[in-house]
């Protein structure tokens, strides 16, 4: 079960070690550019694959900067 939850596990750690390096609200700021670019680059079919992944990053970067 623990190999399954791996990636998210990493992206977690991930975002927290952004977080701790650049602060709170610049974590905020760096979420919503992230969502901003992911939506914009999903918007074609073939910038879809690095677009949503993208988005749902800065979503996550955002949420752990507000908690």
């Amino acid at each position: 079960m623990r190999f399954l939850l791996w990636p998210f596990e990493a992206i977690f750690k991930l975002a927290s070690g952004i977080i701790k390096t650049t602060g709170r609200l610049t974590a905020i700021i760096l979420g919503i550019v992230f969502m901003i670019v992911g939506v914009a680059v999903s918007l074609t079919i073939v910038g879809a694959i690095i677009g949503i992944p993208l988005a749902l990053f800065g979503f996550m970067l955002m949420v752990k900067g507000f908690f």
